[in-house]
This record gives C-alpha cells, sequence and structure tokens, in this order.
C-alpha cells in the first residue's frame, strides 16, 4: 500500500460525516416547522359568494386545536370594518366556530388565530361575499298610490256637500203682470163684442121700426 492511498481513506469517513452534518443541519429547522399544524378547510369557504351572512363560521384544522384562554381569536368585519362575531370562538377538537350576527353587504373579512397541538400559534385570513339586497318597494307608497282614488272620491261629494244650493224658483213670487196684461186683453175683448152684438141689435130694432112705419 503506498502512502497516497493511506490519506484517502481516512478522508473518506471524514467527507462523510461532513455530509451527513449538512444533511441534518438542512432537515432540523424543517421538522418543527412540518410539525405545525395548518387550517384544511372552512365554511363558508374563501372568495364564496353568498346569499345572505351565515349564522356561523367553521374552521377546520390539520389537528386538535388548544383550548388555553386567549388562544383562539376569530375576528369578522363587513365592508365598513364593523364587528361581525357574536361572542368567543368554540373549540371542539380541530374544529373552531364563530357565531355571526348582524348583517352584512359586500365583503366579509375574516382573520384567525390559534395555536396548534404543538404549542405554536398560526394564524391567517380570508374573505366571501354578501351581495346587497335588492331595494323593496315601501308600504308607504304603495298604501298612498293604492288610496288615492277613494281620497278623491270622497272629496267629491265634499265639494258637492259644501257647495251653496242654487235657491228654487218661488212661484209665489212671480210677477202678476202678464195675469193683469191677459185680463185687460179679456175686458178689452169682450167690451168689443159687447159693442159689435149691441150695434148689430140696434140696427136690427131700428130697421122693424121703419118697416112697421
Amino acid at each position: 500500500m503506498t502512502s497516497l492511498e493511506t490519506p484517502r481513506r481516512r478522508s473518506l469517513p471524514a467527507l462523510v460525516a461532513a455530509g451527513l452534518l449538512a444533511a441534518a443541519a438542512l432537515l432540523v429547522p424543517a421538522l418543527p416547522a412540518a410539525a405545525h399544524d395548518e387550517l384544511v378547510s372552512t365554511d363558508p369557504a374563501a372568495g364564496a359568494t353568498l346569499e345572505a351572512l351565515p349564522s356561523q363560521i367553521t374552521f377546520t384544522y390539520s389537528a386538535d386545536i388548544l383550548t388555553d384562554p386567549g388562544a383562539t381569536v376569530i375576528e369578522v368585519s363587513d365592508a365598513s370594518g364593523a364587528s361581525l362575531a357574536d361572542g368567543a370562538p368554540t373549540v371542539s377538537g380541530a374544529e373552531v366556530t364563530q357565531a355571526l350576527t348582524g348583517a352584512a353587504s359586500g365583503t366579509v373579512t375574516v382573520k384567525w388565530r390559534v395555536v396548534s397541538s404543538d404549542g405554536h400559534p398560526i394564524d391567517g385570513d380570508f374573505a366571501f361575499t354578501v351581495p346587497a339586497a335588492a331595494p323593496t318597494p315601501t308600504a308607504t307608497a304603495t298604501t298612498t298610490a293604492s288610496a288615492s282614488p277613494s281620497t278623491a272620491e270622497s272629496a267629491a261629494p265634499s265639494a258637492s256637500s259644501d257647495a251653496t244650493p242654487l235657491p228654487a224658483e218661488n212661484t209665489s213670487d212671480a210677477s202678476p203682470l202678464p195675469w193683469i196684461l191677459l185680463a185687460v186683453l179679456l175686458v178689452i175683448v169682450a167690451g168689443v163684442l159687447v159693442y159689435v152684438f149691441a150695434s148689430r141689435a140696434g140696427r136690427k130694432t131700428a130697421g122693424g121700426d121703419t118697416t112697421g112705419r
């Protein structure tokens, strides 16, 4: 065996050991990160569009969540920033439930923070959308529109009842002039007739007297 081969054999274990140490240095930081729990799903899901605000949000994690006081924090707010969370979140094994209250339209933002089973806090956020409800006609406008004809009808009789009636013609107070003229005319006609008959009678009498003589 030559003198050159001996150093090579001695350096080979050293190289292998160095390689193992380097691999361990790369793997050791990754092991705790891989052990951390993670959020598996939410209901409603991130990016969902709902017809109305749900009664609660359910978070499902990859392992049980610690139930220490203050370890779990859920913040839910509407587009204006008003809080929609109703009370504290409830932890049951790997599920966390946050009750909601109120009404919202637009983007609803959810921020969460929990402590995983290894004692490491994890957090995140997501959002979903609740469209604004279509405006409905108010009952007051409908009632007013439907009541307008009846109002007009009720106003018509009152207007006619308040109107001053025209005075009726009083036949007893009529002018007697026509009757007077008629009476005068009858008297004139009667006088003419009397005069005519009297003239004729006088002529007949005068003629009879002449004949007798």
